[in-house]
This record gives C-alpha cells, structure tokens and sequence, in this order.
C-alpha cells in the first residue's frame, strides 16, 4: 500500500478523496524536520503548508517519494529544481485561494479609502463624525498589478466592476492583455499607477523588491496592497514613504516579521517601524488571512487532490 504522510493539517477532503484512490494516509504534526526524514523513505508523498523547508537534506531522504503536496500558493519553501531532479512532483493549488486573496484586497482597500475602521471605532464610541470620515472611490483610480499570476489575474477580474483601470506587468508572462487588463511595462506602471498590488512569489529577486529606490520611480503618491509575502516589502522603507506622502496609505496582510510558517510573528522584537504602521490611521493589516476563507480551505485540498489523481491514477 503507498503511504502518504501529512505534516500539517489541511482540509479532510484531500485525505478522503486519496483514500478513496486507495492511499494510506498518516499524519505527524509534532515531529522535528530530523525526525521526519529518518522515516520519510517509507513514503509515497508528502503533503505539507509551510511547516519546514523542503531542502536538499531532506530530499535526499527521500528514496520512495514520488510527490510533495503543498497547500497554497508559494514553493519557497521547497526546492522545486532538486525534487524534480530526485523525480518527485511538486503540486502546489494557487486556483484555491486566489478569488479569497482578490477579494482580501480590495476588502482592505475599501476599508482604508473609506476610513471604515476608523468611523466603525469612533460610532462605538460615541462619536458622529461625517467631515472626518469622507472618504475616496475606487472607481476612475488605475489599479497596477505587478505578478499576473493566478493571484493577479483574480484581483483584475474582481476590479472589473469597479469603473477602474487596471494595468499589469508581469516579467516573466507577455501577451495577457484582456478586456479587464491592459499588459504594461514598468515605466507605464510608474507613471500611471494610483493603487499598486503585489503579487509575487518569494525569491532572492523579489526580496524587498519594494524598497525606496522602487517606491521613488512612481510619478505620484501611491497606495500599496501587499498579499503575496511580507519580504517583498521592505517595512523601514515603507514607514519612510508614509510619512514622506510618497506612499498614502497601505493595505498589508503579510509582515517581513513572520515566521517561516507563517503561523507566529515575534511580537516582542518589532522595531519602531512596525510600531508606526500598527498606530497609523493610513494602514490596513490582517494576519496572513487573504487566501484564509472556508471555502478556500476546502478547494486548496480539492485542487490538490484532482492533480494526484490525474498524474499517479
């Protein structure tokens, strides 16, 4: 019997459909990474968030594997080339979460052009404050997307309603200009931009991507969405644009102070910069929940179920 063994949890679904292939599947959510590769030979495939890095250590363990199953979006954390080199599969199920990340967007975003937190906390508290509380319509602004993936491609699809221009410059991807998009490059993202949305895996590339340098190109203030990884911005740099008014505001759902497995951030370490943003009335912030829906925890498992079957049935 092939043997797959699950080191995070993820929805029931994916374990009931390859037990209905006919898998066995075991679980393991406390053993250290040491501890899983002395027995991760026994298996077949691995299902796993992002509770450890996937390197070449553990691959080499890993004689019997024939798929790593990552629920999400992001592989930085597995070392994709060398899994396909060793002949493991790397599934991953952006298709999961991606109308629950585009929809987190704009949800912020309304939320900061309309001061909702901030009229929601002064109404509970007694104060009815109309003038202060005006706020600003999406609809006219120029959304730039930059990362016309999955995550890309959904927010363009959910703006589509909202009277706005969108325009996206992906420099891995040409030829994606539809009705709701118009493919840019990055000199027409910097002069036309009023709204910009991140969406871009982590790398050694895309680390601190946008930094000053990034945030100085643009030919007028600008507010910033961030729901692909914390690292892509660089947070001192961020505070520092904020309060020069080159950046008007920002909508983030990941931090650069997370943990690895996006479970935990370091609360008693953060530096001055993350102090601003959490008393600023001109940012938005959750805890990595912009793919955090019910229904997303259901298709990231059924997506990556339909792959399994598909390749090893």
């Amino acid at each position: 019997m092939k043997k797959i063994l699950f080191v995070d949890t993820v929805h029931p679904i994916l374990e009931k459909r390859l037990l209905e292939l006919g898998y066995v599947c075991e679980h393991d959510l406390k053993s250290t990474k040491e501890e899983i590769e002395s027995k991760i030979d026994q298996y077949f495939g691995l299902v796993i968030r992002s509770r450890f890095p996937i390197d070449e250590v553990f691959l080499n363990k890993s004689n019997s594997l024939k798929f790593i199953a990552r629920s999400g979006a992001g592989l930085e954390n597995i070392n994709v080339a060398y899994s396909e080199e060793k002949g493991i599969t790397v599934f991953n199920s952006p298709e999961g979460n991606m109308d629950a990340v585009g929809e987190q967007a704009i949800g912020m975003l309304l939320m900061l052009f309309n001061k909702l937190k901030k009229g929601d906390l002064e109404v509970r508290n007694g104060l009815w404050d109309r003038e202060g509380n005006r706020g600003l319509e999406l609809s006219k602004k120029t959304i730039g997307i930059i990362g016309y993936g999955n995550m890309g491609k959904a927010l363009a699809e959910k703006l589509s309603g909202f009277g706005c221009k969108v325009i996206a410059y992906d420099k891995y991807k040409v030829d994606f200009e539809s009705d709701i998009v118009k493919e840019a490059d990055l000199e027409t993202i910097f002069k036309e931009t009023d709204v910009l949305s991140i969406h871009l895996p982590l790398s050694e590339e895309t680390h601190h991507y946008v930094n000053e340098v990034f945030i100085a190109q643009f030919k007028k203030p600008i507010y910033i969405i961030n729901t692909a990884r914390g690292n892509n911005v660089c947070v001192a740099d961020l505070v520092s644009s904020l309060k020069s008014k080159r950046v008007l505001g920002a909508c983030l759902d990941v931090l650069e102070y997370e943990t690895k497995s996006f479970e935990t951030i370091n609360a008693k370490k953060f530096p001055e910069d993350f102090k601003y943003l959490a008393q600023s009335d001109k940012v938005t912030l959750s805890p990595h929940v912009a793919g955090w829906t019910q229904e997303s925890y259901v298709k990231l498992s059924s997506f990556l179920a339909d792959k399994i079957e598909k390749k090893f049935n």
